[in-house]
């Protein structure tokens, strides 16, 4: 089993004799850790990789606090577990979703602007679509639609 701190390469092969080797840094103590290989993420795949999984671990942060909530305050009801349960998973599933098409999105803005991401930015990126989408969440903004 190859270990964590190991980076995938993808050979690409030209017309011919030209090959080159594009080192893609996808390893989640990388992401964790704000560790790249090189400068920036010039890849699209890592920047979809890198936004979509620090959007996931802050979706996890917020829906695992609000299903701790959940349990503390519907102990006492009936269905007051499987409540809880079907509205965590519900509401991560669909965050989850929205998370892998927004990254893509933002990644793939990135790309054919030209402009590599910075690890940080990154964060701030998969952080803010969860943030965002807690606001939404608690506005009234689709009540009105």
């Amino acid at each position: 089993m190859p270990s964590s701190k190991t980076r995938s390469s993808f050979c690409i092969e030209g017309g011919g004799a030209m090959s080159r080797e594009l080192s893609v840094n996808l390893s989640v103590q990388q992401v964790l850790g704000l560790w790249v290989q090189g400068a920036a993420l010039q890849h699209f795949t890592e920047m979809w990789y890198w936004v979509f999984l620090w959007c996931l671990f802050s979706s996890l942060f917020v829906h695992g606090a609000m299903g701790l909530l959940m349990l503390i305050l519907l102990q006492r009801h009936r269905w007051g577990r499987l409540i809880t349960v079907v509205l965590v998973s519900g509401g991560f599933l669909a965050s989850l979703s929205g998370g892998v098409i927004t990254s893509a999105a933002v990644a793939g803005v990135y790309r054919v602007a030209g402009k590599d991401m910075a690890p940080l930015e990154a964060l701030i990126l998969g952080v803010g679509q969860t943030m965002l989408s807690v606001i939404i969440s608690f506005s009234r903004v689709l009540a009105t639609l």
